[in-house]
């Protein structure tokens, strides 16, 4: 017997004894088993009782074949019991094998020797494994599972010894299997145990085991059941890839099941108690930061992915490995080679294949837990989110000049308490205007976000999250803070911070990966190169300094570019917000000449990132080379050794994985360190946020449920003081108003109307805030308290109403029972039935985001319809008539507040309307411009005090009784009729991506010469790096050729030289690249908004805001970035891929062959990846969507939803739309595992086979060209998935581009033409005539203004009224050319269709029902191209009454410099009026056009703000729409429309004679009829 045939035999260790013999470990392991199993089944037991599910029974009375078929379902079906008995006949078989082989060494010994013993052993194993494999077939306890991997481990071990006696040695050249002593039981043996310890753990089937036994998935995933082969290469991933390219395309019930594991609610059922601060605080359960939550939740995962990076790292040194023995071989002819060739090609091949198993396993587990932590993530931040107090900002300290805090508006605050000064008088009721964010900033309900663009570069808090408060007190106010509105910020940390939160799985390649690589790659060059590696390693380490810093300044550049895109993005956002008064206005140039300075401004810098980018992939590219001509030189000059193919092929691939993994450290950290400051962001928020009073767990100041109220149904308050910010907290922030409601004594009557009037401003919604709990409480004495019961239920209709992108039902019944006649009820009680006849869809039809396309009636009345809807007792209204016209408002009046929907119920109506609610209410609370209570009590006793109410109450039931009963009419023609969907569906591309949209980057590009020089650049840069390869091979051959005689100076020049060319080369084309493609997105950016600002309103109204912004921030983003670089990516890889296939078979002219083949089933594989990675990621981005959505309008309407109790509800609908994104994701994420299985396999098998070929076909090619071509070959079998990837990924970043152009082609407004310029001096007057103008939203759509007819003198005052939707509105856009017309207009003798339209929008001012203000200062929004001088913006203040005569308001220190938060968030509705009629005021014109300009202001402001137009603009002619009669009664002439048709046409007094006239029924309806009367004789006297 040979020397490694005694080895084998031999004990395990030196000391020669029986027990020490590798053959029995089996037993060993059994024995052990013996002791850990009882202890599993007693776990087993306990998660029984515990109440995980009983053990199965089988009816005995039930026929045998049916308990027959039950006792196989049980365990996992007929397939996985087949080869479980399987495995127990083969496991009986080798037992019954062992004892033939005892028997055998018993007849030739004559007794029982150790070899015998030995053989006892090994079948008393197999006996044990065949009765655990039986037990698990027999018995039903749970446990049996346990006995399956106990018998799996224990064949394992036998395979394991059998292959390390028998099959290792046939991998040397003398060596022969230990136990061949009988050939036919060796292999016999062999075969079975194969079978039994390796195939049938492979291929069987896995039985499925639920997360929770009581509640298993009807149908479970694939990847729970599939076998172990199945799920490590993916096969059972083939049905969804089949079924896509079979039928084109994927709908979501095609894709697999989602794994229970990775339910929403399974997940906040694990991670609420470890993650949430509140529920950690019930637990007692200290602070924790999240991070440390996070990773405590995935611990295991943590684990089992660190096992798979370093079996992936140890994997991946076997391909190096065989490179050099292999070469050794070949290069000494065989001579002393003790192990045979084969294997080391079989590491070739191994290498690729084991590791991308391992890398696969690594990234399931990986994707498992980002899936499962994005999931978790969302559900935390919402349920936070439900306890935040909504105020008008949120703090962030910021440690970088990262672009959100641009965002935030400047540093003067424009309230009554400057920023950071204390206030003069501390005690005073009521600090100026009500702060409130329902009134003045919009946050109740209705606000919308600041724009939140993709970052890279994240704020994050500089101070300690945890620090204790008086700690946080302590310290010092840092002058950097920066203020985010608290909706901005939220919806930054869904978009961004969760994204860049599960990035801290680049944790664990940092500390796991990356540092095993580095060790094992410095090891393995030592022993290849010597010393040598050693200095050519050094100087690696010493330079990747130089890396980091050009990485540093990227960092440094990419957070200036993301400065400026949020700039850009904050422009257009803001811009398109508010794109109906731009281009009313004719603002469109300004728009367009600040977006193009700040998109200059961003892709001077993305230049910039881009040219530091090249930089820094040269540097990459020069270190490994330098260090390995170091090295080389050191080793052939220094040393004296000879280089050799073998030295030179297998550090090649070292010293870039070394490189690799230094340059992958330095970007892992960066995005670790954004991790972090995500975690920090988040965390800051969990633990920092302002919360509602009743979630704060140590709070010093009593509230309704922690002091004793008179009466448990009362509601109100006695000696309450409320503000939006805790007292003890001393931190003011930018446009924050110290705004305090001060209530001694004011109770509501129950089962009453409640009214609370008062002027613009006064604190009325910051009452029902109060109510609510969303204000602090802050008691002034000790008995103080409010009281709001919530047993009964409690609605809230806010101001600015809050809709979701769902249907008019949905929104109405907003989650309640559904009842057919309560809800008719409400349907005719809110108005809403006549809109509904107008749309096709009825009730179904969607409202559009944000409720875009409702009219603002429309909205209020959805809104107040979902408050009598509900079952509440408690109804707290906010000013729900004031976008009502008059008949509408009367009829909610009278059928609605009056109705018996509303009967016993207690309604807390906020208005203006006093005498058109008064007569509903049974209590009325008048509040004056400070905020305090003048009067509250019974209305009969409120009119023995005012004679002026009691006048206007008798008015106003006098003219209640002649209501008719006929519902007033609403049109929307701006609906689409044929569908009734309100909002257009976006149009998605099918299949790939179009050509017609690459040409359009293309020509964006630049001449032809440009992309030939950029291509020839790239083509001889891979050339030339080829060559260098080559070169090397040369080296080391001509050491063959003439031994020491070597002129290793020449060689290494020459080499030096050709890395010099070949980096040079690629600088030039990746320079001309990025000039390109910098001209290309300047050009498509400019080409998008031109398009965009000359688009029509109806194409405007159609599509979602957001949607349009998505154009310039995702799609931009991704042509300025992704698009372009991956671009470059497959232009290089191609070329490369091409150079080195050729490079790889040029030794071996007969491989190009079978090298075509792999190369055709890759591109066809990469087909096959693609098209059904189209389609799941299509599917992926359509859910992503309605998740991001519901995050959206949830944080918008916190208020409304925490009023009405729907916190658990909106939570319920995250959680199903979180499992409907995360079902997409997983597939996605698998799929992409599929191809690189796939494509890897096909690589190494390139590479093995060229290998073999080589090795045993090609004798003769010398060892230097043969490592050259198993080089080129490893080369181009890795960069098949990577040129496929950036194929894909090119085709999905050119879906934006495909997005832009569809964005280029849509409807767009008549461009402007010399000849159709207008005069400088036009117009010189304000006459306008129509003759025969009809008008239309869309050219398809129904008329809205029939045949008109009308001339108006310059100068004079009109006045337009009619019932909703009876044309006011779509009169002024006509008069405006907004919306399509036939007929004529003329202005001043000049026809509007023959004007330009920025000529004759500018010659007209038009203040908006909707006041729309930009983001700046007061100043900005009056006189946008400062064209005023500051006294002349002062007066028109003080003409609208926002200043008194000394600059300053009577109710609070607003000034020019006052910030104007987004949209003017932080005013108030009647505020955001005010300045918009200042603005007009400012612009001169000759005609001005009010459209219920004063809706939201009360009637006394309106008067003093009437006279001051009439003063101002009384040599213009001035067109207004109002609902409120007393705006326009003394005006020249009355317009009253009806259906789009003109009815009426006169004075005021010649109207009211006409007693059955449309004007006169509005007179005697209004409650101020004599008034009115009155005013319209003293105007004809006039």
């Amino acid at each position: 017997m040979d020397s490694s045939q005694l080895l084998l035999d031999s004990p395990l260790v030196g000391i020669d004894g029986t027990w020490l013999d590798v053959r029995l470990l089996p037993a060993g392991v059994s024995a052990l088993s013996l002791v850990l199993l009882p202890l599993l089944v007693c776990r087993r037991s306990s998660s029984i009782e515990e109440g995980n599910g009983p053990p199965t029974t089988i009816d005995e009375d039930r026929p045998l074949r049916a308990r027959i078929a039950e006792h196989i379902d049980a365990r996992g079906g007929s397939t996985i019991v087949v080869f479980n008995v399987v495995r127990f006949l083969g496991t009986l078989t080798l037992a019954m094998l062992t004892a033939v082989a005892v028997h055998l060494d018993l007849s030739s010994k004559g007794g029982l020797f150790r070899s015998g013993i030995i053989e006892i052993a090994l079948g008393a194993a197999y006996i044990y494994a065949s009765i655990l494999s039986l037990l698990y077939l027999l018995v039903s306890h749970p446990a049996r599972r346990s006995c399956n991997a106990v018998a799996v481990t224990i064949l394992l071990t036998q395979f394991l010894v059998f292959a390390w006696r028998n099959l290792l040695p046939l991998t040397m050249f003398d060596g022969v299997p230990a136990d061949l002593d009988v050939p036919w039981l060796l292999w016999s043996r062999g075969v079975l145990v194969t079978l039994v310890g390796i195939i049938i753990p492979l291929f069987v089937p896995r039985e499925y085991m639920p997360v929770d036994p009581k509640h298993p998935m009807p149908v479970p995933a694939a990847e729970q059941t599939s076998s172990l082969f199945s799920f490590l290469f993916y096969f059972w991933v083939d049905p969804v890839v089949l079924r896509a390219n079979r039928e084109g395309g994927l709908s979501y019930d095609d894709l697999p099941p989602l794994i229970d594991e990775d339910y929403a609610s399974t997940l906040a059922d694990r991670g609420m108690d470890l993650l949430d601060p509140l529920r950690r605080q019930e637990l007692g359960l200290r602070k924790q930061h999240l991070a440390l939550g996070i990773i405590w939740y995935f611990r295991w995962e943590y684990v089992q992915m660190s096992i798979y990076l370093v079996m992936l790292v140890l994997f991946r040194f076997l391909a190096p490995v065989g490179i050099n023995r292999l070469l050794k071989y070949l290069e000494n002819d065989g001579a002393d080679a003790v192990v045979r060739p084969w294997v080391w090609i079989a590491c070739i091949f191994i290498s690729p294949t084991i590791s991308t198993l391992f890398f696969c396993l690594f990234v399931y587990t990986a994707n498992h837990a980002i899936i499962q932590a994005e999931s978790l993530l969302v559900q935390l931040l919402l349920r936070h989110a439900f306890r935040v107090r909504v105020t008008d900002d949120t703090p962030i300290v910021s440690t970088s000049s990262s672009s959100i805090g641009s965002m935030a508006s400047a540093s003067t605050s424009g309230v009554s308490t400057p920023v950071n000064e204390q206030s003069s008088n501390p005690s005073v009721t009521s600090t100026g205007d009500t702060a409130n964010p329902s009134e003045h900033q919009n946050t109740t309900d209705g606000v919308k976000p600041l724009p939140v663009p993709n970052q890279t570069t994240l704020l994050g808090p500089s101070k300690e999250i945890l620090k204790s408060k008086g700690d946080a007190k302590a310290a010092p106010k840092e002058p950097s803070i920066k203020s985010l509105h608290l909706f901005a910020k939220i919806n930054n940390m869904f978009g961004t911070d969760i994204a860049n939160i599960v990035k801290l799985i680049d944790a664990v390649t940092l500390v796991v990966d990356t540092p095993l690589q580095i060790i094992l790659s410095i090891s393995f060059l030592h022993l290849v190169l010597g010393w040598a590696a050693l200095v050519g390693i050094g100087f690696m380490v010493l330079t990747i300094p130089l890396p980091g810093a050009i990485v540093s300044r990227i960092q440094r550049v990419q957070r200036l570019k993301m400065q400026k895109t949020d700039q850009r993005v904050q422009a257009i956002t803001e811009s398109l917000s508010l794109i109906r008064m731009i281009k009313m206005f004719a603002w469109e140039p300004l728009v367009k000449q600040q977006v193009t300075e700040r998109r200059d401004d961003e892709l001077r810098y993305l230049q910039t990132r881009k040219l530091l980018d090249l930089a820094n992939d040269i540097l990459l590219g020069l270190l490994p080379m330098t260090s390995m001509t170091i090295a080389y030189g050191f080793y052939t000059l220094v040393m004296g050794r000879e280089l050799d193919a073998s030295t030179v092929f297998s550090s090649l691939p070292i010293f870039d994985l070394l490189s690799d993994n230094l340059s992958f450290a330095i970007v892992k950290v960066s995005g670790t360190i954004r991790a972090k400051v995500a975690l920090d962001r988040v965390t800051g928020f969990l633990y920092e946020s302002l919360l509602l009073d009743r979630y704060k767990s140590t709070h010093s100041i009593p509230t309704s449920g922690t002091v004793v109220v008179p009466t448990e149904t009362r509601i109100g308050f006695h000696q309450a003081t409320f503000s939006w910010r805790d007292p003890q907290d001393d931190l003011i922030l930018p446009s924050q108003r110290t705004f305090l409601l001060h209530l001694d004594n004011l109770l509501f009557e129950h089962g009453a109307i409640n009214l609370i009037v008062g002027p613009t401003g006064c604190g009325k919604t910051s009452i029902l805030m109060s109510l609510l709990g969303e204000m602090h409480f802050i008691p002034q004495s000790a008995d103080a308290w409010f009281s709001l019961p919530r047993e009964g239920g409690v609605a809230y209709a806010a101001q600015e109403s809050w809709v979701q992108n769902d249907t008019i039902k949905e929104n109405i019944i907003f989650g309640s029972p559904y009842e057919e006649s309560r809800y008719r009820t409400v349907l005719y009680e809110c108005v809403l039935e006549p809109d509904l006849a107008l749309f096709t869809a009825g009730d179904n039809t969607e409202v559009g985001e944000k409720g875009l396309t409702l009219s603002g009636g429309q909205k209020a009345r959805i809104t107040l319809a979902r408050a009598v809807y509900s079952s509440a007792q408690v109804l707290l209204l906010d000013d729900i008539v004031s976008a009502l016209d008059v008949h509408t408002a009367r009829w909610v009046v009278e059928k609605c507040l009056k109705g018996h929907l509303l009967k016993g119920r207690t309604v807390i109506l906020v208005t203006h309307a006093i005498a058109l609610a008064a007569p509903v209410a049974q209590k009325i609370i008048s509040l004056d411009a400070k905020g305090r209570i003048l009067s509250q009590g019974a209305l009969e006793t409120q009119l023995s005090k005012d004679a002026t109410l009691r006048e206007e109450l008798l008015e106003s039931r006098a003219s209640l009784e002649q209501v008719g009963t006929t519902l007033p009419l609403e049109a929307d023609p701006l609906k689409d009729k044929a569908s009734g969907k309100l909002t257009l569906t976006e149009e998605m591309a099918d299949g790939r991506f179009k050509w017609a949209s690459m040409k359009l980057l293309l020509a964006a590009f630049g001449s032809f010469l440009s992309w030939f020089s950029a291509l020839a650049g790239f083509v001889s840069a891979v050339a030339v790096d080829t060559f260098a390869m080559w070169w090397l091979g040369h080296w080391a051959q001509a050491y063959a050729t003439y031994g020491s005689e070597v002129n290793v100076i020449y060689y290494l020049c020459v080499f030096i030289g050709l890395v010099v060319l070949q980096q040079l080369s690629y600088g030039t084309g990746s320079v001309i690249y990025t000039f390109g493609t910098t001209r290309a997105s300047r050009k498509l950016h400019a080409d998008l908004i031109d398009s965009v600002l000359s688009s029509t309103f109806r194409w405007l109204d159609s599509t979602p805001v957001g949607r349009i912004v998505s154009r310039f921030t995702q799609d931009i983003g991704e042509i300025d970035g992704a698009l372009t670089e991956q671009g470059q990516t497959v232009i290089r890889m191609t070329i490369k891929l091409i150079l080195k296939f050729g490079a790889a078979i040029a030794f071996s002219p007969a491989f190009l062959l079978p090298g075509l083949i792999i190369t055709v089933l890759g591109i066809g594989l990469g087909h096959i990846y693609m098209i059904a990675q189209m389609a799941i990621k299509r599917i992926r981005s359509n859910w992503r969507s309605p998740l991001y959505n519901h995050l959206g309008a949830s944080v918008l309407g916190l208020v409304s939803i925490r009023a009405y109790g729907a916190e658990d509800k909106f939570e319920l609908v995250l959680r199903q739309r979180a499992d409907a994104y995360s079902r997409p994701s997983r597939t996605f994420w698998n799929l992409n595992r599929w191809i690189a299985v796939r494509m890897n396999f096909l690589g190494a098998a390139f590479s093995g086979s060229l290998a073999a070929y080589l090795t045993y076909s090609r004798r003769g090619i010398s060892a230097s060209n043969t490592g050259f071509s198993l080089h080129m070959a490893v080369e181009f079998s890795g960069m098949i998935l990577w040129w496929i990837r950036a194929l894909n990924g090119l085709e999905v970043s050119a879906n934006s581009l495909e997005r832009v152009r569809d964005y280029l082609s849509i409807p767009h407004e008549r461009a402007a033409t010399p000849e159709e310029r207008a005069p400088a001096y036009w117009p010189a007057s304000g006459s306008i005539k129509a003759s025969g103008l009809c008008a239309r939203y869309s050219q398809d759509g129904p008329l809205v203004l029939k045949d008109l007819n009308f001339a108006i003198k310059s100068g004079e005052r009109i006045g337009i009224v009619g019932r909703t939707g009876s044309g006011k509105s779509s009169l002024t856009l006509a008069l405006l050319q907004l919306i399509p017309t036939t007929g004529d207009i003329y202005l001043d003798g000049r026809a509007a269709h023959a004007t330009n339209l920025d000529d004759l929008r500018s010659s007209m001012t038009i203040i908006p029902q909707e006041p729309m203000l930009l983001s700046g200062t007061i100043r900005s929004n009056l006189d946008p191209y400062s064209q005023h001088d500051e006294a002349t913006l002062y007066d028109a203040l003080r003409v609208t009454g926002l200043l008194g005569s000394e600059n300053s308001s009577a109710n609070s220190d607003i000034s020019l410099d006052t910030t104007v938060a987004n949209a003017g968030s932080n005013f108030s509705v009647g505020q955001r009026q005010l300045i918009a009629l200042a603005r007009a005021i400012l612009r001169h014109t000759q005609v001005v056009i009010l459209d219920e300009a004063t809706a939201s202001i009360d009637a006394e402001t309106d008067a003093i703000i009437q006279a001051s137009i009439r003063m101002e603009l009384q040599n213009a002619t001035l067109i207004t729409i109002a609902h409120r009669l007393l705006t326009i009664m003394d005006y020249d002439r009355i317009m009253v429309l009806s259906e789009g048709q003109l009815m009426e046409f006169d004075t005021p007094f010649a109207l009211l004679q006409n007693a059955h006239g449309y004007f006169r029924s509005l007179v005697d309806e209004s409650g101020e009829k004599e008034k009115l009367i009155a005013m319209a004789k003293k105007g004809r006297m006039s």
